[in-house]
This record gives C-alpha cells, structure tokens and sequence, in this order.
C-alpha cells in the first residue's frame, strides 16, 4: 500500500508543478462565461415555477428509485418520457439515462463486438473513449473533421464498423461534416454514432434531426444537462438497439435508476423549448455579437468559442486576467487536451448583455 500512495503523491507533485493540478472549487460569481446552461433555462425561473407545482402535486418523485430499471427503479414516467423523446426526434426509441457519460459509455461498450472496428475522431468526448477501452473490437482514430482519412480507415476495416464523432465538439465548438460523413457510412455499411450533447437545444433538437439523418444513424446521444437546463441524458435508436442495450449494457443493467424528478425535468424543458424561441434566438443574437470582434476562429458557429493560448501558464494569466474584470471562463490545459494546444474556452449564453461581451473581447484583445 505504501508504493501506491508514494506513486499518488508523485503523481500530484508533477501535477502541481506543472500547473495542471485540478481540484474541486465553488462557481465563481460574476460574468458567466464558462458554463453550459446556453439558454438560461437552469435559472430560468418560470421553468423552476412549473416544476415546483409538479414536485408538490407529487413530492414522491424527489426520492430515490431504490434499483436499477431492470429491478426496482422503472416507472411509467421513465417510459412515457421515453415515448415522448421518440416522437420528439422522430426516432424510432430512445432509452434513458442518469447522465450523457453514462450513455456514452453504455452504447459503446456495449454494441461492438470481437472482431469488429471502431472509427473515432480525434476529439470525440473522454466518454466515448472511455466506453471504447470496455470493448473487444479494435479502435482506430481520424484526423478531425478529415472525411478523406476517415474513407481511409473505412476502406481497411473488418468485422462489423462504428464510426463515432459529435455533431458539435465541446472543446473546439467547430461542427462536424455530419452529412458527409453519414454518405461515406453508407457507403461502406458502417454504423454511424453521433453525440450531439451540445447541439442539442443550438440547433433545434439537434443536427441529426435538422438535417432529417435519423435513418442514416444508427444511434445519437442526445443529453439534458447543457441547454436544456436539467440532467440526464437519452439514447436515440432503433427498438431493437434499445432492447440490446437494455440486455447488454453494464452502465444501465447495474446503476440505480435515476428518480422520476430528473424525467420530469426532461419533459418540463422540452415542453418550454418549443414554447419558447426568444432565448435561442438571444443566444443567436450573441454569437453573432462576439464574432464581430473576430477573435475566435470563424468556424465556431455554436456558443462554445476558443482563443488559442499555448501554455499552462498562458492561458491561467489569461483566466485570471479576466477574473479580476469579474468574468469567468475555463482554461482547458493539458491532459484534457494536448500540451501546446491549450485554450481559453468561452460559453456564450442567451442571458449574456452585449455590454459584457463588449469587456470579455476588450479584455481578451489587450491580452493578444
């Protein structure tokens, strides 16, 4: 045991040296700009306003489930939520669960098989690497957005193939070639995985149901703890998919099911979504407002914007640089991403004045 913790505070030191150390802190007040309740609906008081009246009606819902859905924590809410997500994006099932990693990590653990071949880009989330490692099949990487190395990958593959890429990336805010890629899928007969965790509620219900690709993709993470302002997340799929993940998956056969509050939440925020566009198109109206200053690059359409700022210590002064103007950003260093490409990442909002993007792209030009 003593070689163990002399290997953890190893670890740590070289960590804190290089100034990657994390650790837990309490969100900071002022200007937020890090955070990705896109359209306000986490604060969103009339949202709040209608849960509460469900949640008194029904004050059992706040409880545990006591089990995994498999044992004792299904419900009617859980399936009816279902059905309604389904008819939503117009997918033939959807299947829930407590969070988008766990979603992620389910799917891919659970569909391929020995023999099989896994396509990833690059910069698809930790959680579909993760769910990839839990797999027997063989995984292989493409260069971002690179349609003609993914057909590369596509032309040597065996077994059955998964390909998987996010619709809109959380660490670049670029947007995927979705079609193009969805055409090479087909043509090789390879299945195509979307994540599309922050598309949703950006661009309606999500890229694959905008562009009407539900039938060329096999299966799209949809999750509910960004713009929609709640939590959880839900698989969308064919039924017989979903019945294969109910069989086969560990991430869902072995949790304790989510309570019925977090399904309700679902339901209650897509209901104010569809009811609601003043806050999608403010969020619009923002985006627009910060790429004005062309300080980000020109392909980051969505709410997630970037300033590159190699170095640990670079991008921290830049981070605290405008802590003290009373703004709040994240600093992406290294091993999130890769040393020499770090960043300061920017969430732009609904609720955002233009007079504070006007002192975040001040602040962020002096310091260029």
């Amino acid at each position: 045991m003593h070689n163990i913790l002399r290997h953890i505070d190893q670890y740590l030191d070289t960590a804190a040296s290089l100034q990657t150390l994390r650790s837990l802190q309490q969100p900071a007040t002022g200007i937020d700009f890090c955070s990705n309740d896109y359209l306000g609906f986490a604060r969103n008081s009339k949202l709040h306003e209608q849960l509460v009246q469900c949640i008194q009606t029904n004050p059992a819902i706040l409880y545990g489930s006591t089990g995994s859905r498999l044992i004792s924590g299904n419900s009617l809410l859980a399936e009816h939520t279902e059905t309604f997500i389904a008819a939503q994006h117009k997918s033939a099932a959807a299947l829930l669960f407590p969070s988008g990693y766990m979603a992620n990590l389910a799917l891919w653990s659970a569909l391929p098989q020995r023999g099989d071949t896994l396509i990833m880009d690059e910069y698809i989330h930790r959680s579909v690497h993760d769910g990839c490692r839990l797999s027997p099949a063989t995984r292989w990487k493409f260069r971002h957005n690179d349609c003609n190395d993914l057909e590369s990958k596509l032309k040597k593959t065996s077994g059955n193939c998964f390909v998987g890429i996010e619709s809109l990336y959380s660490m670049d805010g670029d947007l995927a070639p979705l079609q193009d890629i969805a055409e090479l899928c087909t043509r090789y007969g390879a299945a195509l995985l979307v994540d599309e965790a922050h598309a949703m509620g950006i661009f309606g219900l999500g890229l694959v149901h905008q562009l009407a690709l539900q039938e060329r993709v096999l299966a799209t993470t949809i999750t509910y703890g960004k713009a929609m302002g709640c939590h959880g997340a839900a698989v969308l799929c064919p039924e017989p998919v979903k019945q294969y993940l109910i069989n086969k998956a560990s991430p869902l056969i072995y949790t304790t099911a989510a309570p019925d509050s977090q399904w309700l939440a679902i339901k209650a925020a897509y209901a104010f979504l569809s009811s609601d566009a003043i806050a999608q198109q403010q969020l619009q109206d923002n985006i627009l407002h910060w790429k004005g200053y062309q300080l980000s690059a020109q392909n980051q359409v969505g709410p997630i914007q970037t300033i590159n700022c190699p170095g640990v210590q670079e991008v921290k002064k830049m981070k605290q640089t405008l802590q003290k103007e009373g703004i709040n950003c994240y600093a992406v260093c290294s091993p999130t991403v890769q040393v020499g490409t770090e960043r300061l990442r920017i969430c732009l909002h609904s609720y955002n004045l233009p007079h504070e993007i006007e002192l975040l792209a001040t602040t962020v030009s002096a310091f260029l």
